[in-house]
């Protein structure tokens, strides 16, 4: 008896031995004694966490970096200027993420901001949530409090991870210096591969500081006597030599692998059988078939157009197919979807924008491929349903199935009488254009003009409501990646962001932004910006004096105009008190109005932002409407 009550004891004290040592071992780990062990703290190097992010950023091809400068990140700033990337402040930290946007829409990399915390990213989550919409790979890099004070009321210390979780594809918090580099890498490529999006790295200011700075925040001046004061003086010596333990150790910072998803051999060779079979099939083009890998030039001066398909191009697709192709239709894409025996959905969403689906014929076959499961099937479950299903890249589906029906096309006279539609609609809006409003200038006959004056390399940027979906109509982009838009958001403001982000990417090319005056109001303190980094955009404000699309239906619904009106305000001056050179447009400068957009390009060339503030009347071009 007593040798088995021996033998129980001894287990439960070696068990108990085991539960120890494992706990010891645990908390060594995590408090990152055990790596201590096998790599070095240099206590002595001046090197800091902002130099790592830089030479991530330089080996994946960032050469913009868009900010709103705050104490938490100068690291970053400082150490990304010294490796050559540019760095470009704005005014408001929504701009920087909107910039960052545009450059990685129209460059094919990822776009890159940095802001300050607590405020600093708050301001940038109506941008972020943008990004996310219209998938656009972004990475925001942001600061925070340092990692012992999260938590315990630092300045500007608030809980960032939990608004950008539901915004962002990936998130993480730096905790130690020797993260930075990893983490980093794989955001970039997370936000590039499936579905691109938006992805968030959180910086504690202890992670982007040298040592020998950190340390004295460490210090503590006079410390509990006794055992809970060694405790204390172990714990923050042992918390600080571990944030830099390892920190300058060589590390590989090119681009991990990018995951695109493609169609199946068999999904391809489906599809080629309905579209040879179809009589009058219809092309939706929608952002998505701009993305990378696929040049666009591949898919709308090759694939498209030997097709022979109509195509109705939304979102970044507008311009695909240049400004006059005789398969690129621009009205009636009601009536056209109702004749269509098979509709191909190219990243088109069956959202608000398509009537949730119910636009689309029946007794049409549907096709549709998109990178996301969840858009690709949108509504699928009311309103319409696919006859084939791909999840997959759109751009790349496009180019597979156009070799696949090498020597097919469509026949001639389907495309021909849509545009023949196109003609008669287009002939009765420029019949609106020259009507005369009651007061001030028709802004069909502005938008008509700018169109028919801007250069053939312009990139347009539309925010705004009533005169920018009056724009949609009228106004055509010359060619790939020449058009910006919000996306499914319907944000406004993004107009200076993403002028400033698509002036970098193409310096040579004119940037236009179709401004109304409400959404102006948002970005214009920009101009300050466009004028400190010669980014010479040119803004055209239609100014009604009201938010107008709202205005519409509220009067006549509600019969009530509050809220919505606005004043004839000199935007023009405020252009000019930034740097930059405004121009008043009234009625009875119309018959001067080519001349003044010819000085606006003048100016612009010559190195100034412009802005021509437009007075409008009203019109009764229903169709202006952006939810149409």
């Amino acid at each position: 008896a007593d040798m088995e009550l021996f033998g129980c004891i001894s287990s439960i004290l070696g068990y108990s031995a085991c539960v120890v040592l494992t706990g010891v071992l645990f908390a060594a780990y995590n408090l990152g004694v055990i790596y201590q062990l096998f790599h070095k703290t240099e206590t002595k190097s001046p090197r800091h966490g902002g130099e790592s992010v830089a030479e991530v950023l330089r080996a994946h091809g960032i050469k913009f970096l868009f900010t709103l400068v705050g104490g938490h990140i100068s690291p970053i700033l400082v150490a990304c200027e010294k490796v050559g990337i540019r760095i470009v402040d704005t005014r408001h930290e929504a701009t920087a993420v909107f910039a960052a946007d545009a450059v990685a829409r129209l460059s094919g990399t990822v776009g890159v901001a940095a802001v300050t915390a607590g405020p600093g990213l708050t301001n940038t989550v109506t941008a972020v949530k943008n990004a996310q919409m219209a998938e656009s790979p972004l990475l925001l890099l942001g600061g925070a409090a340092s990692t012992l004070l999260q938590g315990r009321g630092a300045l500007q210390d608030i809980d960032q991870m939990s608004l950008f979780k539901p915004l962002c594809k990936f998130c993480a918090s730096i905790r130690t210096v020797r993260e930075i580099v990893p983490t980093l890498r794989k955001a970039l490529a997370i936000a590039q591969s499936g579905t691109p999006g938006p992805v968030f790295i959180e910086f504690p200011i202890d992670t982007l500081y040298p040592y020998h700075l950190v340390s004295k925040e460490f210090a503590v001046k006079n410390p509990p006597k006794g055992l809970m004061g060694k405790l204390v003086s172990w714990y923050l010596n042992n918390h600080l030599m571990n944030l830099f333990a390892g920190a300058w150790e060589t590390r590989d910072v090119s681009p991990l692998p990018v995951h695109i998803p493609q169609a199946t051999d068999d999904q391809v060779q489906g599809c080629i059988e309905l579209v040879s079979r179809a009589k009058k099939p219809v092309i939706l083009l929608g952002s998505q078939a701009t993305l990378p890998p696929t040049p666009a030039e591949d898919i709308s001066r090759k694939a498209l157009e030997d097709l022979g398909i109509p195509c109705f191009l939304g979102g970044m697709s507008r311009g695909m197919l240049g400004k006059d192709s005789p398969i690129h239709i621009r009205q009636n894409r009601r009536d056209a979807l109702k004749e269509a025996d098979l509709v191909l959905l190219a990243g088109t969403v069956c959202d608000f924008r398509l009537s949730y689906g119910r636009v689309l014929n029946r007794r049409s076959k549907i096709i549709a491929v998109n990178r996301n499961k969840s858009q690709l099937l949108k509504n699928s479950d009311m309103f319409w349903k696919p006859t084939i299903a791909i999840q997959g890249d759109a751009g790349s589906f496009i180019v597979r199935l156009s070799k696949g029906l090498k020597g097919h096309r469509c026949p001639e006279e389907w495309p021909q009488s849509l545009k023949a539609g196109d003609s008669t609609k287009e002939d009765a809006n420029r019949a609106k254009a020259n009507e005369k409003t009651e007061h001030h200038l028709n802004p069909l006959k502005v938008l008509h003009c700018v169109d028919e004056l801007m250069a053939d390399d312009s990139i347009i940027v539309a925010d705004g409501g009533d005169f920018v979906g009056s724009a949609a109509y009228i106004m055509r982009p010359r060619g790939p990646l020449r058009w910006l838009d919000p996306g499914a958001f319907g944000t406004l403001g993004v107009g200076g962001g993403f002028a400033l982000g698509a002036k970098l990417c193409r310096p040579e090319s004119e940037v236009w932004i179709i401004y109304g005056d409400g959404s102006l109001g948002y970005s214009v303190a920009e101009y300050d910006t466009f004028t400190r980094h010669k980014t010479p955009v040119i803004s055209v404000v239609g100014n009604d004096a009201c938010w107008s699309q709202i205005s519409r239906e509220q009067v006549p619904i509600l019969g009530s105009n509050v809220a919505c009106g606005l004043a004839f305000t000199d935007y023009h001056t405020v252009a000019d008190g930034y740097g930059g050179k405004g121009y008043l447009v009234r009625r009875e400068d119309e018959n001067q109005l080519s001349d003044i957009i010819k000085l606006a390009q003048r100016d612009a060339k010559e190195g100034k932002a412009t802005l021509l503030n437009v007075l409008i009347g009203k019109t009764n071009f229903r169709e202006g409407s952006i939810s149409v």
